[in-house]
């Protein structure tokens, strides 16, 4: 432990529930930490979003899967933006291979869109669609099983994306090669750090989970299934 210099998070379900506010309890645990490592956020949305979720902490963020970094500007207390890519996504092949696929597996009703384009270049295939009732998508497939049933198919139909099981009821997907893991690699790159200098904290490392990537790479990981237990997984980085 004594050679780690830089902490990364993933936000929903390891600092956080999912979409809520970061609370005052993990908030004393990133100040704890803060005072001996250097921090960072690794997510899969954007970082102002991000920033927001984690009630303006100050941390630099790394948004969309690596396609967008910010830095916190403490002068200012906002973050400055120094990376925003947009990269091109072929709408139309996109939208021809995703009805393909609710033809194959039954999900041809949907509400609202069939498919969500982010400025990023990123994709969001909601399989209830992007207009379904927040009722609907929590008691879909809340352990996933519907949709790591068909993950593979999916994978295959969209070879020029990271395909991940996303939110509650969705499959995204971030232009290859970004993923949580190259954006990490890049991030330490420029910083000149070791991969086992780092240490990555997240929830999401089953199949198709967004922090799968680095969960099977050689970045020190740490599992968090509660995020009430992080200042418990995080302990030996507290006392190092």
């Amino acid at each position: 432990m004594h050679q780690i210099k830089l902490i990364a998070f993933d936000l929903d379900g390891t600092l956080t529930q999912h979409k809520e506010l970061l609370g005052e309890e993990n908030r004393r645990v990133l100040d704890a930490l803060a005072k001996r490592y250097r921090l960072v956020m690794v997510g899969a949305g954007q970082t102002q979003r991000i920033f927001r979720q984690m009630g303006g902490y100050p941390i630099d963020i790394i948004g969309n899967y690596g396609l967008q970094y910010a830095r916190y500007d403490g002068e200012a207390e906002g973050l400055q933006i120094i990376r925003d890519l947009q990269l091109p996504c072929d709408r139309g092949s996109v939208a021809r291979r995703i009805a393909d696929l609710r033809r194959q597996f039954g999900y041809e009703t949907f509400a609202g869109e069939s498919v969500e384009y982010h400025p990023s270049g990123c994709v969001t295939f909601p399989l209830l669609g992007t207009k379904a009732a927040q009722a609907d998508k929590l008691v879909f497939d809340p352990d996933r099983q519907k949709r790591r049933a068909i993950y593979d198919v999916v994978v295959q139909a969209f070879p020029e994306y990271h395909v991940f099981v996303g939110g509650s009821s969705s499959f995204d997907m971030a232009p290859r090669p970004y993923n949580k893991y190259y954006a990490l690699d890049e991030y330490c790159c420029a910083l000149g750090l070791r991969h086992d200098q780092v240490v990555y904290v997240g929830d999401d490392y089953g199949p198709g989970g967004n922090d799968e990537s680095v969960y099977l790479s050689d970045f020190p990981f740490v599992a968090v299934d509660d995020y009430r237990t992080l200042g418990e997984k995080l302990a030996a980085l507290l006392q190092a």
